[in-house]
C-alpha cells in the first residue's frame, strides 16, 4: 500500500478523489488527516504553476507523494480573466452569486459569439524524491446571459455548453464529473499515478 496526500481541506473534493482512486493500491489522506494547517503559496501566473507550488510544498512538509490541483474560468473577452483569481474575483468577501453577477455585468451587451470561455484545471503530483508531474485539461463553452441550473457551484450556472444547450449547473453530477475540466484532468492524473506507483514511498507495515 502507498500513501498519497491530497492537498485540500475540502472534504467533498477528498471524497471525490478517494472514489476515483479506490481501485489503485493507495491510502488517500488529506492535509487534515496529517494535522497540517499551513497554506502553501499560490503565487503562480497559471493554474499549472499554482498546482505545482502546492504539490511541491506539501510533499516537502510530509515526505509523501502529494496531489494538488488548481482550476478556474478564463473568459476571452476579458483577456483571460478571472483566471487564477477565479475564487477571489472581485475581491474578498464576495459570494459565488456575487462573482457571477460581476462577471455578467462585465460582459453585458456582448453577443454570444464574443462570450467564449473555458474552464481549465491542472493537477500536479510531486514525489518526495523531487520529481514533479503535471497534467491539464479544459472544457470550452460560452458565458450564458443569466444563471441557469441548481447543480454545481461557482461559475457553473453561467457556463453554457453549446452542444448540449445546458449550463454546467444543469447537468447531472455523474455527467458533469465525466466531461468537466476537473474530471478529465483527474482521470489523466490517475493514469499518471498508476504509472509512477513504483516511485512512491510505501506505507509502513503494522
Amino acid at each position: 500500500m502507498h500513501k498519497l496526500v491530497i492537498a485540500t481541506h475540502n472534504q467533498g473534493k477528498l471524497l471525490e478523489y478517494r472514489q476515483l482512486l479506490d481501485d489503485l493500491p493507495l491510502e488517500v489522506i488529506s492535509l487534515d488527516d496529517l494535522g497540517i494547517t499551513v497554506d502553501a503559496p499560490e503565487t503562480g501566473r497559471t493554474f499549472a504553476e499554482n498546482a505545482q507550488l502546492k504539490a511541491q510544498a506539501y510533499a516537502e512538509m510530509t515526505g509523501l507523494a502529494t496531489w494538488a490541483d488548481d482550476s478556474g474560468l478564463e473568459v476571452d473577452a476579458l483577456g483571460g480573466r478571472p483566471g487564477v483569481y477565479s475564487a477571489r474575483y472581485g475581491g474578498a468577501g464576495l459570494s459565488d452569486p456575487d462573482r457571477v453577477r460581476l462577471l455578467l455585468h462585465e460582459l453585458d451587451g456582448l453577443p454570444a459569439p464574443q462570450r467564449t470561455a473555458r474552464f481549465r484545471c491542472a493537477v500536479a503530483i510531486a514525489l518526495p524524491n523531487g520529481s514533479l508531474h503535471t497534467v491539464e485539461d479544459a472544457v470550452e463553452g460560452l458565458i450564458a446571459p443569466a444563471p441557469r441550473g441548481a447543480n454545481g457551484f461557482g461559475y457553473d450556472p453561467v457556463f453554457l455548453l453549446p452542444d448540449r444547450n445546458l449550463t454546467m449547473a444543469e447537468l447531472p453530477p455523474s455527467v458533469k464529473n465525466r466531461i468537466s475540466h476537473r474530471g478529465k484532468a483527474a482521470h489523466a492524473a490517475k493514469q499518471l499515478i498508476a504509472q509512477i506507483l513504483g516511485q512512491m514511498p510505501r506505507c509502513e507495515q503494522d
